[in-house]
């Protein structure tokens, strides 16, 4: 069996090898759920694929998705490469203007709607005429609007063969979510996804031995690249995976339980969730004796993994932004594996990671099969991985801009790396700030140091061209409700304090935070301070917060409720 087949090429194998075994598991809302084994999945992308051929869309015509992560968005993009497209896959969260700037920009010939929470407000981002298909978990009214998935599959023959792809082929354009700007989008050809995806089941592989059956919980969102290619791709690539999907936020414990994966990745975000979900029963300082004692702390380590429905888990991971050293150790204590990772969108997320022998917490290990990397003189990360895009679509004097003339990629990431390999992410070039002082402050790492302290969900240190910098925090969800006690909020106020007194001691004197502000409202995807994948929006929430700062500066506390 050579080794150049492309992600198609697996696809095939395991429809005729693995035929009647389970591949994606779909809750259908209530309790029910619906199994979808590898003959089923591909008998509906054959026909599904046959509809849009007889709609004489050209080759490569680019065929977009609104949906939530569901069984059906991999049989959808199953369908879309089986009948010579490109996916266009937009953020079930995006507002309908953004919405309709990616269907425009992409030139989407006709776009899949399916399980959404705020379609009515998104409808109007859709261009009238253009053709839309309901997949089956699709809102009432898309399903009355619009032809069903399952009204044309039951009366398509399915397409025969096995339809080929060609490496340079484009697969899919990945709209970045962006913390600044437009989205852009991010051209990913069969051959770059196909070795990524390779090049990840090789090393999970590698970690979890040949042969056994994987189980993944598919929740943050497959239009983003880190779950598009460490799930979806790779278990398309792997075979033996079988996924399951989240109902809702409500039901996600449920959900974690019914899969019992044996995988996980997540994002630094709803690890510090998942964090004080834990704490919320059992206080750091009693939980952290417990875990100290022989035998004891065995038994409760296994308790707290069980109550997070990771005790199965053989493997965790963590990507898409920063996660605080602290976090990882306190992970690893409750004995689960979490390792860190680094990579993005232009190079479908395989590029640096940590494993059992390259595993300090405060990098992201070490590069991945096949991956070159090296600092710029200053200090930005450049790279070279298997999984490199061919540019961003109709921007071609952004993507000359973003290599270097060797064919190195400009992350816009600054790092150090050590002589053994392993990589430390110091913040983003754009993210650095200049104060008062004239010294440039990277907010990243004292971001980590902040979010580390069980009070805090999370920070944003800001302060350009002001006396000192400041970080301006959200609380705790379970904090939050219970500052109405003048006691409660009186520790908390304290607790703070002491929290600026201990980030003051670890950072240089320049980067000191002059104070920490307590964010009014939670940063959340529906005010448009986080982006999809939960990473803050720098310019959103300082543009928020302008009118305010020069009050905060002047009130000369250490906190300040915002």
């Amino acid at each position: 069996m050579s080794d150049d087949r492309l992600i198609l090429d697996h696809v095939y194998e395991h429809e005729a090898n693995r035929a009647n075994q389970v591949y994606l598991t779909q809750p259908l809302g209530g309790g029910p759920v619906a199994d979808y084994t590898w003959a089923q999945v591909l008998d509906q992308a054959r026909r599904m694929a046959a509809h849009l051929q007889s709609r004489g869309l050209p080759r490569g015509a680019r065929v977009a998705m609104l949906t939530k992560n569901s069984a059906h968005f991999i049989i959808a993009e199953l369908a879309i490469w089986l009948g010579g497209y490109t996916t266009v896959a937009i953020f079930p969260t995006e507002s309908a203007e953004t919405i309709g700037y990616v269907l425009g920009h992409s030139e989407a010939s006709l776009l899949f709607v399916g399980k959404l929470d705020g379609w009515e407000q998104q409808k109007p981002g859709v261009p009238a005429g253009l053709p839309c298909i309901a997949l089956p978990l699709a809102p009432d009214s898309a399903r009355r609007d619009y032809e069903t998935w399952e009204a044309i599959v039951q009366r398509t023959a399915p397409l025969p063969g096995k339809p080929a792809r060609a490496e340079d082929e484009l697969a899919m354009l990945i709209y970045t979510s962006g913390s600044t700007g437009t989205p852009k989008g991010v051209m990913q050809t069969f051959g770059s996804i196909t070795r990524a995806a390779t090049g990840i089941v090789h090393d999970v592989r590698q970690r979890v031995g040949q042969g056994v059956e994987s189980r993944m919980l598919s929740y943050l969102p497959l239009a983003h690249s880190f779950e598009r290619s460490w799930v979806a791709a790779a278990s398309l690539v792997d075979g033996n995976t079988h996924l399951f999907f989240a109902e809702s936020l409500d039901t996600f414990l449920q959900d974690l339980q019914r899969a019992r994966p044996t995988l996980f990745i997540s994002v630094p975000r709803l690890w510090l969730k998942f964090q004080h979900g834990v704490f919320a029963k059992m206080p750091p300082a009693k939980l952290e004796r417990l875990l100290k004692l022989p035998i004891i702390g065995g038994l409760v380590a296994k308790k707290v993994r069980k109550g997070l429905g990771l005790d199965a888990v053989v493997q965790a991971g963590s990507g898409s932004a920063p996660l605080p050293a602290d976090l990882i150790r306190w992970y690893r204590r409750i004995g689960l594996k979490l390792f860190e990772g680094y990579g993005m969108t232009e190079d479908n997320s395989y590029s640096f990671t940590s494993n059992e022998r390259f595993a300090e917490p405060g990098y992201v290990g070490v590069a991945l099969p096949g991956v070159q990397a090296r600092l710029s003189p200053e200090g930005e990360i450049l790279i070279k991985s298997p999984g490199q895009f061919t540019g961003y679509y109709k921007q071609p004097e952004l993507t000359r801009e973003s290599f270097t003339e060797d064919g190195y990629f400009r992350t816009g990431d600054r790092g150090e790396l050590r002589a053994d390999g392993m990589l430390k992410i110091t913040g983003r070039t754009k993210e650095l700030f200049k104060t008062a002082k004239g010294k440039y402050v990277a907010p990243a790492p004292i971001e980590n140091l902040i979010n580390a302290n069980p009070l805090i969900e999370m920070s944003m240190v800001s302060g350009v061209g002001q006396p000192a910098a400041y970080a301006q925090v959200v609380l705790a969800e379970d904090l939050r409700p219970k500052l109405g006690d003048p006691a409660v909020r009186s520790q908390v106020e304290q607790d703070l304090k002491a929290l600026l007194d201990e980030v003051n001691r670890r950072v240089a004197d320049y980067e000191q935070l002059k104070m920490i502000v307590v964010a009014p409202e939670p940063w959340s995807i529906e005010n448009g301070s986080l982006t999809p994948t939960m990473k803050i929006k720098r310019a959103r929430i300082e543009e928020h917060s302008a009118a305010q700062v020069e009050r905060w500066y002047a009130a000369g506390k250490p906190v300040v409720w915002g």
